[in-house]
């Protein structure tokens, strides 16, 4: 039960500080992007990121391309 709480008391919080970081980090990088969406899915340590990203510089690139200009 305690960590559906967490859950949900995530889904409701605002970004931590880890995603906030990554998320202007990606906005510098990706500057014509439509829309940048960065949810800490590790419970909060920030080890793992699940990233979306919405631009036109990924247009006619592959999945593994799009990946390694997000890596960089």
């Amino acid at each position: 039960q305690l960590s559906l709480l967490h859950c949900a008391q995530r889904m409701f919080a605002s970004q931590t500080e880890g995603e906030l970081k990554v998320t202007q980090i990606l906005k510098e990088k990706f500057p014509q992007a439509t829309a940048i969406k960065v949810t800490d899915i590790s419970g909060g340590c920030g080890a793992m990121y699940e990233i979306q990203i919405e631009s036109e510089e990924f247009k006619e690139k592959r999945t593994v391309q799009q990946h390694q200009m997000v890596n960089q």
